[in-house]
Formats: structure tokens, C-alpha cells, sequence
């Protein structure tokens, strides 16, 4: 399968001093997958097979609301590519 770059914002309904707390777990989330994330300022990038990442964001939505929020809003932007695309090739430049 082609491995492809999922970037997932979640904005948790919760009081803004939840916020972080809520977006948090989502991340620890990811990190338990094993999948190959990198955490911005505004979304996550998650790096993998399409249909696991997608099982990723639709978890983020109820760790959201276990986590308290009566909803959530997620932006969600997939970069796929038929050769595969990965979050170094990417980045790459800018880290050197």
C-alpha cells in the first residue's frame, strides 16, 4: 500500500483551559500507534497506510469526547501520492 501523510487538527469543546489537556491525549493517542507523527503549532502529521491513519483520526474523535468534550471539530488534510509520500521529503530542507 502507499504510504501517504494525514494531518489532523482536533478543537475539542471544552473550556479553554481544558484545551491542551484534551489535544494531549489525542497525541499520546498517535504516539501509542507507532505510526510516525511530528506535532506543530496548529495540527499533527501523521506519516502511514491511508486506512490506519484514517482508524487514528476517527479514535481522535472519541478520545475527545471521553476526555469531556461534548463535541469536536476536526480538520483533517491528506497528501497522497501513487509513489508514496513521507513527511521528510518534505521538511528535509529546513532541518539541515
Amino acid at each position: 500500500m502507499t504510504q501517504v501523510n494525514v494531518s489532523l487538527q482536533v478543537l475539542p469543546v471544552v473550556p479553554e483551559d481544558e484545551i491542551y489537556g484534551v489535544v494531549d491525549k489525542v497525541i499520546a493517542m498517535i504516539e501509542r500507534s507507532g505510526v510516525k507523527y511530528l506535532v506543530g503549532p496548529m495540527e499533527t502529521t501523521m506519516e502511514g497506510e491511508l486506512e490506519e491513519l484514517m482508524a487514528l483520526v476517527i479514535e481522535a474523535q472519541r478520545v475527545c469526547t471521553e476526555a469531556g468534550s461534548k463535541r469536536v471539530i476536526s480538520i483533517v488534510k491528506i497528501d497522497y501520492k501513487v509513489d508514496g509520500v513521507s513527511i521528510d521529503e518534505k521538511i528535509k530542507k529546513y532541518q539541515e
